[in-house]
């Protein structure tokens, strides 16, 4: 069994670049005992550009 945590990352609507550093995140996340699962870029604009980015981090459960 394992449990699971979403964060998500708002992306610059002009610069297309994430307003947090995700590198951080995933660092942070890994020394309290998560792991990186998966990314999936979240809705799309007009442009077809993400709006946000969801980590999806998981852990076993003990």
């Amino acid at each position: 069994m394992y449990d699971y945590k979403f964060i998500k990352i708002n992306v610059g609507a002009f610069s297309g670049k994430p307003k947090e550093d995700y590198e951080e995140i995933i660092i942070q996340q890994a020394q309290e005992g998560w792991r990186l699962h998966t990314f999936t870029p979240l809705p799309f604009g007009s442009g077809g550009q993400a709006l946000e980015i969801q980590l999806i981090f998981e852990r076993e459960l003990k």
